[in-house]
């Protein structure tokens, strides 16, 4: 089903594609490519804005006719007559993107000393290379940066401009190819056509399941699902649906579901999919753990996606919080704060299924309902640190999603989404420990896979699905506990098996299989959650650094929902 191959470096990098993507044209048909923007100014060599950038790291390379084509300088670099540095700034040359190679600090339990830089593409920012000299680490971060780029460059042949050093004779008069005087254009419908491939793979899978019960067919209209994409497929492996909270207030037992909004759902339900990998590679058995998409990565002890597997996130509707912002307003890139744009893009709270800005919130924080984060900054959560959350990071590299296709058919503007899942956590790669960083989702818009249906019977229902599952979980999303009618249930006291207990089993299923007793040790969640100290250190640097920004500070959850154990 998946591919095996080498390391995975797609978790802290991002698609050469997908950075290439950022200087198309927002409107259709041909134009100037996008420009960039002026660099800050500088005085005595130093950057006046707020996000330092030194400039002699800085290239905005002017568009030029490659004399030597890329493909040409990938063999010399591979075999070994070209810097790691030198490709990189030809390739900017010709490629026409933004290439800043910037110091950065050093991370993670690091003895000694180091300087440490990382390279960053069009606003997305790659691997930390670290050396005693500064050379040695601009080299390094160089070298993992094009780990990342030029498995990619391999499916962009066709649109990659060719070298000329002559001019070519005069032939019959014919209307240039796209690919020739628009390179990106090729790069974008080839973006559109994995698109349709993720958006057919959804409506697929979402069929099948409510073709099986129809009786819950009302719940579609809020899908999310969780899509892995390989060099030949595009499968979904975890699928919700819900637009509630749990009106119950906080389980002491971990069995009741708090937030049933279809993207925490899916989510959830892509944590058992990876569980379920977890055990395929710790199994036994060699034809099992081939089947696993994970595999050894030597560098940091841990187990990584294998190579050529991505992660893509679709929603049928605009999350909830600072995504759903005013098109109107505008940020000031040299000084982005929640004042200046009044309420719309600070952190929000949800509670029962309404949301409220942090700085307006009409409600007790000490009243007995659930309150919980809103989607939309949930989402900018995992792309700093993870989908797999802090008991899977004992086991696994964080993983981030590559793109989110927004299926909205009343959205028109995603600036919002794009603010508030990028924007508001820009610069906050260098603070984060080893592996961990701000992963820049590609946010597009696309058809609906399903439309919003007006009965009212099912309001408060949403269902859950991960691949493997032999059928759907129904679960109220007010009440937090699966419905009577689900088609599957876990036992009689109707707890859900996305619930806080569920996913403490699996991770003790997973930790014997590992055999690390450390982790079998642990005598509640809230402990298990608390030992995953890399995890740890990057949320408390993301919560800090909203705080900092001024979005306002993250909720902090009431200690006894997490305080159970097995």
């Amino acid at each position: 089903m998946f591919p095996t191959g080498g390391s995975f470096r797609g978790s802290r990098g991002a698609c050469f594609a997908k950075a290439l993507m950022k200087n198309l044209p927002v409107t259709s048909g041909l134009s100037e490519p996008h420009k960039l923007p002026p660099a800050p100014s500088t005085w005595n060599g130093r950057s006046t804005g707020v996000y330092d950038q030194q400039e002699k790291n800085t290239f905005r390379h002017a568009p030029v006719k490659p004399k030597v084509s890329p493909k040409t300088l990938i063999d010399k670099y591979m075999q070994g007559e070209m810097h790691a540095v030198s490709l990189l700034h030809q390739l900017a040359q010709i490629l026409q993107f933004h290439l800043e190679i910037k110091e950065t600090v050093t991370t993670g339990n690091i003895s000694g000393f180091y300087f440490a830089f990382c390279v960053v593409i069009d606003g997305v920012e790659y691997k930390t290379g670290m050396g005693i000299k500064k050379k040695d680490a601009r080299l390094k971060a160089a070298q993992l940066a094009l780990q990342d780029l030029l498995p990619n460059l391999e499916c962009l042949k066709s649109a990659l401009p060719e070298a000329s050093d002559v001019p070519p004779p005069l032939p019959v008069k014919e209307e240039p190819s796209i690919s020739d005087i628009h390179p990106c254009r090729t790069i974008h419908e080839r973006k559109n056509s994995v698109n349709l491939q993720i958006l057919h793979a959804v409506r697929d899978q979402l069929t099948k399941l409510m073709n099986s019960h129809l009786e819950f067919s009302a719940c579609a209209g809020t899908t999310a699902a969780f899509i892995i994409q390989t060099s030949s497929t595009c499968e979904v492996v975890a699928l919700g649906t819900g637009n509630f909270n749990s009106k119950e207030s906080a389980s002491s037992s971990g069995r009741t579901v708090h937030d049933s909004h279809a993207v925490v759902t899916a989510r959830r339900s892509l944590m058992r999919f990876l569980y379920r990998h977890l055990l395929l590679f710790f199994s036994k058995t060699a034809t099992l753990t081939e089947k696993s998409i994970f595999q050894q990565n030597s560098s940091s002890g841990l187990l990584s996606l294998k190579s050529g597997i991505t992660l893509h996130l679709y929603v049928n509707q605009l999350p909830k919080g600072a995504a759903q912002i005013p098109s109107k307003l505008r940020l000031n890139p040299l000084s982005i704060s929640a004042w200046q744009v009044n309420n719309e893009i600070s952190l929000h709270l949800s509670v029962e299924g309404k949301v409220f800005s942090v700085f307006s919130s009409p409600f007790d924080h000490c009243a007995s309902k659930l309150v919980s984060m809103s989607t939309t900054d949930k989402i900018t959560q995992w792309q700093v640190l993870g989908y797999q959350g802090a008991l899977l990071s004992h086991f696994i590299e964080p993983i981030y999603v590559q793109s989110i296709l927004i299926g909205d058919s009343w959205c028109s503007d995603i600036r919002g989404m794009e603010i508030s899942v990028s924007q508001r956590v820009e610069g906050i790669t260098s603070l984060l420990p080893m592996l961990y960083c701000m992963m820049r989702p590609h946010i597009s818009l696309v058809p609906s896979v399903a439309t919003n249906s007006t009965d009212s019977g099912h309001l408060t229902y949403g269902i859950n699905w991960s691949e493997g599952d032999s059928s759907l979980e129904v679960v109220d999303g007010l009440e937090g506990k699966t419905t009577e009618e689900s088609p599957f249930k876990s036992g009689s006291a109707l707890a859900s098996r996305l619930c806080k207990a569920a996913m403490l089993h699996r991770f003790k299923l997973v930790a014997k299989e590992a055999q690390r007793q450390d982790l079998l040790a642990t005598s509640s969640y809230r402990e298990a959650k608390r030992m995953a100290k890399p995890y740890q250190e990057a949320k408390n640097v993301l919560r800090a650094y909203l705080l900092q920004q001024g979005f306002g500070s993250w909720l902090v959850k009431l200690s006894v929902s997490d305080n159970f154990s097995m």
